[in-house]
Parts: C-alpha cells; sequence; structure tokens
C-alpha cells in the first residue's frame, strides 16, 4: 500500500513540479467549479498509476492543479463511491496521495438529501460533524504508523476555524448557509421515507453516499477538513417525492455559484 502511495505521488510531482497545500474534492452537479480555477493543468485518472476510475454520470476523473482565490490548490474531479464496488482503501487512495504531497487543506462538496424541516432544495450545508453508516470502515485492516496513528480522534473531524471563517463569509455576502450533522450511507439507492425519518431520529440533518471516508482518512492524515452539501431533495414525510441523478445534478447547479464563492473567500484567508 505505501509502495503505491509514494509511486502515485512521486508521478504527480514529476508532472507538476511545485504541488499546493490545498485539495477540493468536488461531487456531484460540482465539477462546473472547475471553471473557477485559473491557470489549469489537469492530469486524467487513466494516466495516473494506481488510481481508480469513477464511472458515475456527473464525475469526470481528473487531477487539476491550478488557482482559486488567488492560491495554488489541487481540484479533483470526479470523486469514487464505494457503491461503484471500490473498496474503503480504493475510494479513500486519494486521500493517502495528497497526505503524501503534503496537502494540509481538503475541502470537501457533496449532494445530499436533507431531513430538517428548515432546508429547502439548493441550500448550502455547512457540515459539522458526522454520522457514519458505512458497512466497512476506511481504516479498517494493518496500521503504518507512517499514515497516521491506530486510534485517530475524531472530535474535531471539521475543523472549527475553518467553519467559522465559512459562516463568516456567508454572513458578510448576504448568502444563506445552514449547518448540520451529515449521514454517510454506502447507497446507491436514494432513501425510502423510514430511513430518512430514522436518520432524523439519530441526529442528522443530511444524508449521501460519500464524504465520510475521505474525511476519516483525512483525519487519520491530520489535515484540517472543511465540507458542504448541497440539498438537492427533502426527506422529510409529507415532501418526499421520486429523485433521479439527474435531479440531484440540476438542484446542485443552483447553489454552486454561492459554495464556489465561500470556497474561493475561504483560500484566500489562509495563512
Amino acid at each position: 500500500m505505501l509502495e503505491k502511495i509514494y509511486e502515485t505521488a512521486s508521478f504527480i510531482k514529476n508532472v507538476v513540479g511545485t504541488v499546493p497545500n490545498i485539495a477540493i474534492i468536488l461531487g456531484t452537479g460540482l465539477g462546473e467549479l472547475v471553471h473557477e480555477i485559473s491557470d489549469k493543468k489537469e492530469i486524467p485518472y487513466e494516466k495516473i498509476p494506481n488510481f481508480p476510475l469513477s464511472t458515475v454520470e456527473g464525475h469526470s476523473g481528473k487531477l487539476i492543479f491550478g488557482k482559486l482565490g488567488g492560491k495554488p490548490v489541487l481540484a479533483m474531479q470526479g470523486r469514487f463511491h464505494y457503491y461503484e464496488g471500490y473498496t474503503m482503501q480504493e475510494v479513500t487512495f486519494p486521500i493517502r496521495v495528497f497526505q503524501a504531497l503534503g496537502i494540509q487543506y481538503l475541502f470537501v462538496s457533496n449532494a445530499a438529501g436533507g431531513m430538517n424541516g428548515s432546508f429547502d432544495i439548493g441550500d448550502i450545508m455547512l457540515i459539522d460533524d458526522h454520522i457514519n453508516l458505512f458497512p466497512e470502515h476506511p481504516l479498517r485492516g494493518k496500521n503504518y504508523k507512517e499514515l497516521g496513528t491506530r486510534f485517530p480522534d475524531m472530535s474535531e473531524a471539521y475543523n472549527k476555524e475553518l467553519r467559522l471563517m465559512a459562516m463568516n463569509i456567508a454572513k458578510e455576502n448576504n448568502i444563506k448557509l445552514q449547518h448540520g450533522v451529515y449521514i454517510g450511507t454506502q447507497g446507491p439507492t436514494f432513501e425510502t421515507p423510514a430511513e430518512y425519518n430514522w436518520f432524523k431520529i439519530i441526529g442528522g440533518d443530511a444524508v449521501g453516499m460519500s464524504t465520510v471516508p475521505e474525511v476519516i482518512v483525512a483525519n487519520h492524515a491530520k489535515m484540517k477538513v472543511l465540507a458542504f452539501s448541497i440539498i438537492t431533495d427533502i426527506g422529510i414525510i409529507g415532501k418526499i417525492v421520486e429523485v433521479t441523478h439527474e435531479d440531484v445534478q440540476e438542484a446542485a447547479k443552483i447553489a454552486q455559484p454561492k459554495m464556489a464563492y465561500i470556497m474561493q473567500e475561504v483560500i484566500k484567508r489562509l495563512n
């Protein structure tokens, strides 16, 4: 595992030269954020040794290096999902490579169904915390001390300082920013009404099929994490309607410019 991580990191360094310390994972319908990145250099996943390939529509596979908010960033356009058949080690392999490249900040975005009664479709939710309901844990198996401790702390999985920065930026610019707890499930089915209700009972505000594995590994690697969900459907009894992947992508596009702005401003303010 370590050999593959270092091989992949070495390949990327040789291609791009200087590597930034900020990485962004772009999820469903959010790949358009790359248009905000200037001075781009792209590496398709198929050209990167040991990298998985995304099989989901709307998740084109590229690593993009450039500038966002005036600072160098690495953007991952297209992520890998457990429901695609990958192991958790494969799903989180890019985060391990980011660690080897010296990434210190990880920004994550996703599309999610909302269970909070105050949420509307198109809202942006700042993730305060998560509940992991995936059937496999990304840290299961042998622990390599080079990657992190055997039993990592998760009391602040989403960095408080970055969250406060995002809230202040939203307030300064009159951007409606919700916040709450994200529940990670394996998918690929969207939730039943009973599942939505249970997720709300156990403390969730939104639910999706990604993010949690990457955030766990990022915390294992001592990265500072900031994550957002775009609410693409409402999972409240009486408001639940049939949902398609296309609906999710369309709803995500509504909030994308505002989320992109918040991300850019946070990046600008990083020391």
